[in-house]
């Protein structure tokens, strides 16, 4: 099951290509989830992850990034799942996890979490499914 960028898009584990302040203007101004987050938590976050990015081909320019939390080994958290306002609509969002899924394929992970309130519909694309025992699942800090 892949789905590959639409024409002109391409997406990018390469670290060195991340755009921080671009990130972190998306994310601090326009992300439900990370509205209000400041520059030094968000350099801290690109630094302790894996990072992608969706990219024009034609110019470079950055219009979509996700960063991901693991331990290589058994566990990941998908997070911060963005793209820009102007490039929605086009499939990217829906390529750029199932590039993230397909990156963490070799490692043989036992379970990937995400959180989000509203596009269960693009992760379901790539294989997500709801948690089966919820009661099992505690957190510490916020809600």
């Amino acid at each position: 099951m892949t789905h590959e960028p639409p024409a002109g898009y391409e997406i990018s584990a390469d670290p060195a290509r991340i755009d921080p302040a671009l990130v972190y203007r998306w994310l601090s101004q326009d992300a439900y989830w990370a509205r209000g987050r400041s520059r030094e938590k968000q350099d801290r976050a690109i630094a302790g992850s894996l990072n992608f990015g969706v990219y024009e081909r034609s110019s470079g320019a950055q219009v979509g990034y996700a960063r991901v939390v693991t331990d290589r080994a058994d566990f990941a958290w998908l997070c911060d799942v963005y793209v820009c306002p102007e490039a929605r609509g086009r499939g990217l969002g829906t390529a750029l996890v199932a590039a993230v899924r397909d990156h963490l394929a070799p490692y043989g992970l036992r379970r990937v979490l995400l959180a989000t309130s509203d596009a269960q519909g693009v992760y379901a694309k790539v294989g997500f499914a709801t948690l089966e025992r919820p009661e099992c699942w505690m957190t510490l800090g916020a809600q």
